[in-house]
């Protein structure tokens, strides 16, 4: 791992055919959740309830609403599971914001400052506990969202689980942060850090901002989503200081938080487990690990240890697209040319650059996974020069994790792509550039279906 967090203060080959299938189902690289609401239990409501009249009748202001969603396996209002191809995180459920407003109050706001900045003053850490200093890095393999809080019984019974060399405990859920609906998770500075890429968990100033209170957020949110490096933004009913640009390579978690500031935003406790188990086949552990676990509770794999079939052969050229499903694709994607850059948005007014190539596989009957790390293990990785209209195209463009697929277009033909680029432009057709490109891919949509 290489490259640089940016801190506030801190300047293949093809499988055989016979185990396509498994080997597709078990190389999830970012996280495919279906939430369920959070329920608060009724005494916990009823105090926060008193907690508002109380700041109502102080401040004689309006109450600022919170919102809260598990990462978990979610239903709709009318019941029914989450469609597949919605966004993950669909449904949001207000929560009473008492506690949330009088933490805003306690907190300072910091003036916005852009990276490489000197710090002022106020930008100093100020009474967070002192984060320990990095032991040993651990790879995260598998994540797992509970519905509910797990147990201490159900988190010993993970870390005994053979194959599980050490397990982490986190919060999970979406807060808004300036607006925007961001997977966030609350952690232990001290112990997290070494379940992240060695340059973020290397980086004392980034563990110390977030146990000060700061959030960081990645690098995309960052630049794409345009929460400023250094300002200071409302997120689930606080004002919360954006100390640092950091992805922890753990698919769609966008944020990252203390857990004593999940708490202050109403998040749920201790109900993900960050597991490292860097030996074990990943789809084993996965089997293990939900008989232990309660009913509901989603086994992600974000970074899998995988036993390759014996022997290879090419893939069957019936595993990929038709002609004419290339050609929905094509003309689909070309239908929302000028359509603009939206961080998080999936149409059918404006795009990033995997909401788009989700949308227009869609057209042609493809179910693909939301975000770019996961439409990378669609299928085959192939040479450029062999790649055909409709093929997918990939970069790492993230100098907080340089090894993390962050972007992808849609091959046009003739060395040109059609993609959403980024924030402030729109969907159009480029020419390919090749300064941090990682590959081409060609979707078979059997795999794709099993990767989301």
């Amino acid at each position: 791992m290489s490259g640089a967090v940016l801190d506030h203060r801190a300047p293949g080959s093809a499988p055989s055919r016979s185990g396509l299938a498994r080997i597709a189902a078990e190389i999830r690289q970012d996280l495919a959740y279906r939430p369920r609401p959070w329920r608060r239990d009724p005494a916990r409501r009823a105090a926060h309830l008193r907690r508002t009249v109380q700041i109502i009748a102080v401040l004689l202001g309006s109450v600022v609403v919170a919102d809260v969603v598990l990462l978990a396996g979610w239903h709709g209002p009318d019941g029914r599971r989450a469609a597949v191809g919605e966004r993950p995180w669909a449904a949001l459920q207000r929560n009473a914001a008492g506690s949330g407003d009088a933490a805003a109050e306690r907190r300072e706001p910091v003036p916005e400052r852009t990276a490489g900045e000197p710090a002022r003053p106020s930008d100093q850490p100020t009474g967070g506990s002192p984060v320990a200093p990095l032991q040993r890095l651990h790879a995260p393999h598998v994540l797992v969202v509970a519905e509910r809080p797990l147990g201490a019984e159900v988190v010993a019974a993970v870390r005994g689980t053979p194959g599980v060399a050490a397990a982490e405990v986190a919060d999970a859920a979406e807060i808004r942060v300036d607006g925007k609906r961001v997977p966030t998770m609350g952690v232990d500075p001290s112990t997290f850090r070494s379940f992240t890429p060695e340059v973020t968990a290397r980086s004392d100033t980034l563990w110390q901002n977030i146990a000060d209170g700061a959030m960081a957020v990645s690098f995309d949110l960052g630049r794409d989503g345009g929460v400023a490096l250094g300002s200071t933004v409302a997120a689930g009913g606080l004002r919360l200081r954006v100390g640092a640009y950091a992805t922890v390579g753990m698919g769609s978690i966008a944020a990252i938080v203390s857990r004593r500031t999940a708490r202050e935003l109403g998040m749920p406790e201790g109900n993900a487990l960050v597991v490292s188990a860097p030996k074990t086949d990943s789809a084993r552990l996965r089997a293990r690990l939900r008989k232990i676990l309660p009913k509901g509770t989603q086994v992600v794999v974000i970074n899998p240890v995988v036993v390759p079939p014996k022997g290879r052969t090419a893939w069957p050229e019936s595993a990929f697209l038709t002609a004419e499903q290339v050609q929905t694709v094509l003309r689909a994607a070309a239908s929302k040319l000028g359509s603009p850059y939206v961080w998080g948005a999936e149409g059918p007014d404006g795009f990033d650059c995997s909401g788009l190539v989700q949308w227009a596989y869609r057209q042609a009957g493809v179910r693909m996974p939301r975000v770019a790390a996961q439409q990378w293990a669609t299928g085959p990785r192939i040479p450029l020069a062999e790649a055909r209209p409709g093929d997918l195209l990939f970069w790492r463009n993230d100098p907080t994790n340089p090894g993390y697929i962050s972007h992808v277009a849609i091959y046009w033909g003739n060395g040109m792509m059609l993609h959403a680029p980024r924030r402030g432009d729109v969907v159009k057709i480029s020419k390919i550039y090749l300064r941090n490109f990682a590959g081409a891919v060609r979707v078979s949509p059997q795999a794709a279906a099993r990767v989301g």
